[in-house]
């Protein structure tokens, strides 16, 4: 059986990873996901990611960052969802908590954050948000 929303799944497994205390987080692999993963590795949410395995079964494998030992990310949120898609111009790219979180937008030059795509002047679909 096939996932409706393999994005939030993903989103869903690293919240609760983080909710109990874990250090690693798999998760079945896919572009996306790795694109979206390396986002948040570049902004400081996740120390890192890694795919392993064959073509049919790759897993990525994410590890979590936590401070104090509290996790590095306080929300986790879906933006665009498969029954309601959320696009936005360069000029529209919503600014989470004042500056203080990011959303990752798929643009038609790849998957960035939304500050990134605003500075390049291109929109897309806001995936998700984070703070």
């Amino acid at each position: 059986m096939s996932m409706s929303d393999p994005i939030a799944d993903m989103l869903t497994r690293i919240r609760n990873a983080h909710a109990v205390d874990k250090k690693t987080v798999d998760i079945p692999a896919s572009n996306l996901k790795s694109a979206i993963a390396s986002v948040m590795q570049q902004e400081g949410y996740i120390e890192s990611f890694s795919v392993d395995g064959e073509a049919a079964s790759k897993t990525l494998t994410i590890k979590l960052k936590y401070h104090d030992n509290k996790p590095v990310i306080e929300t986790l949120a879906r933006v665009s969802k498969p029954s309601l898609r959320v696009y936005v111009k360069s000029t529209e790219i919503p600014s989470v908590m004042n500056g203080l979180g990011i959303v990752i937008v798929s643009t038609p030059k790849g998957v960035m954050t939304g500050q990134a795509a605003s500075a390049q002047n291109i929109g897309g679909e806001v995936l998700c948000s984070i703070y």
